[in-house]
């Protein structure tokens, strides 16, 4: 199926980590596609900024901002929007995308994505600001579900229709990161399956998939390990529902050499395939179905050699 709003499907990609880019330059590795963070590069002129002109050479990019604030009361920075189209205009993404979230107020930037009330009211104020954002821009964005550790007791829709909805309204594009739906889910109570059941599937440009810290009673979106099976679980869940959209891995702390990384997006192709996880009573084992037939037959590796 795939999202019909006009976006392409490049594949599997990988967050563009510097640390990272003499590796990319020196061997060529087989990534469809980078995601950058869109902040790091739009005041630079100095060798990130060199860097990534030669590696665009090579392999398409996305813009991932966290600045934007589309949910605060704040007015936009149109400053802030015309350094990111001049971005855009030099490198060209397939697409650029930002969070439903707000990150500051009175001018502030907290640098944080701190999450918006789900009603009526904050939907109608957001849905503005995307027109607005999409004017300037002169292209149709694409907005992330955000990992929550609260709710706020005047929100009465879901997150999941609340993000319909704001597709419905603006034609932007959606951005399901898997992960964030666990985190969310688990800190928030909500069932993280229904939760990508509800959200249209021709509306998904993109997935993140990404690491976290289970501290107990909640859970860290944290970017700083491998992908658990859980989360495994629920993307092969919204491939499925998709038909396959691009997907990108995200690791932001302790970042592993670039073979590791691209081996952990990798993992992702079992998925694709049909693999799903099951519990057995002891121990998780993986099971994969056959696209062709009925038939299900067990893979030998257990769900642990997976991490």
């Amino acid at each position: 199926m795939g999202n019909t709003a006009g976006f392409p499907n490049p594949g599997l990609g990988l967050g563009l980590r510097n640390q990272h880019f003499d590796y990319i330059l020196k061997h060529r590795p087989q990534v469809d596609w980078f995601e950058i963070i869109s902040e790091n590069f739009m005041d630079s002129g100095g060798k990130p900024r060199f860097m990534l002109r030669q590696i665009a050479e090579h392999y398409p990019l996305v813009m991932h901002g966290v600045s934007l604030s589309i949910g605060s009361t704040d007015p936009l920075n149109f400053e802030y929007l015309r350094r990111l189209k001049d971005l855009a205009a030099e490198f060209k993404p397939l697409w650029v995308s930002d969070h439903l979230c707000w990150t500051g107020v009175q001018t502030l930037n907290s640098h944080d994505l701190l999450p918006v009330p789900l009603n009526e009211e904050s939907l109608k104020h957001i849905c503005e600001r995307i027109n607005t954002v999409q004017n300037f821009m002169g292209r149709k964005m694409v907005f992330e579900n955000p990992s929550t550790y609260l709710s706020f007791t005047n929100s009465t829709l879901t997150e999941h229709d609340f993000l319909r909805m704001m597709h419905e309204e603006t034609g932007c594009g959606l951005l399901l990161d898997v992960n964030n739906v666990y985190v969310s889910a688990f800190n928030n109570g909500f069932d993280a399956r229904d939760y990508i059941n509800h959200i249209p599937p021709s509306a998904i440009v993109q997935m993140h998939i990404a690491g976290h810290q289970h501290c107990g009673d909640y859970i860290i979106d944290t970017h700083d390990s491998k992908v658990v099976n859980d989360v495994w679980a629920l993307f092969a869940q919204a491939w499925q529902l998709t038909g396959g959209v691009a997907t990108l891995l995200e690791w932001d702390n302790h970042i592993p050499d670039f073979p590791a990384y691209h081996d952990e997006l990798l993992k992702a192709r079992q998925f694709m395939n049909g693999m799903k996880i099951v519990e057995t009573g002891k121990e998780k084992i993986e099971i994969r179905e056959s696209i062709s037939t009925p038939v299900n037959f067990l893979v030998t590796e257990i769900s642990e050699e997976l991490n």
